[in-house]
């Protein structure tokens, strides 16, 4: 599953070595934040694929991974079996008009491109996690048993 790399200033998909070799994609995806025209959470991320597969890998059903081109639009999937996903909407991306991920933290994603983040790179998890105010826990005493009714 890819990781997903935010700063203030852009979006990164971390791909591993065997997405890189099944999408045939040289590096890992970079998306500026003033590129991101819109984020949606998805169930079946196979759904949103649009064209055909070039270059990149498709079994359908079980993985879509690559760049889909179609009718003027060009997108990046890196789909996994049906589960959870997200789908950015790019606008001004010089490659993509879209990227299609399978990740189980697309909430996250979500609330972190929201919140103002730092200079350098942070998986979105921890962006998230980070922000959200803890209380420190209470000890809980037991409870004095309470004396045995005369009889």
């Amino acid at each position: 599953m890819a990781t997903l790399l935010l700063d203030s200033a852009r979006l990164e998909v971390v791909l591993s070595g065997t997405e890189r070799a099944l999408s045939f994609h040289k590096g890992n995806v970079e998306i500026e934040r003033s590129a991101i025209a819109k984020v949606q959470l998805t169930d079946d991320p196979f759904t949103w694929l649009r064209g055909v597969a070039s270059p990149g890998t498709h079994v359908r059903g079980v993985i879509a991974m690559g760049t889909w081109r179609s009718t003027g639009a060009d997108d990046f999937a890196i789909i996994r079996r049906r589960r959870p996903g997200v789908v950015i909407d790019l606008d001004g991306h010089p490659e993509y008009q879209r990227v299609i991920l399978t990740t189980r933290h697309g909430l996250a994603l979500v609330q972190a491109l929201q919140l103002d983040v730092d200079e350098e790179p942070t998986d979105v998890v921890e962006i998230v996690t980070a922000s959200i105010p803890t209380v420190p826990a209470v000890p809980r005493g037991r409870k004095a048993s309470a004396p045995a009714p005369a009889v």
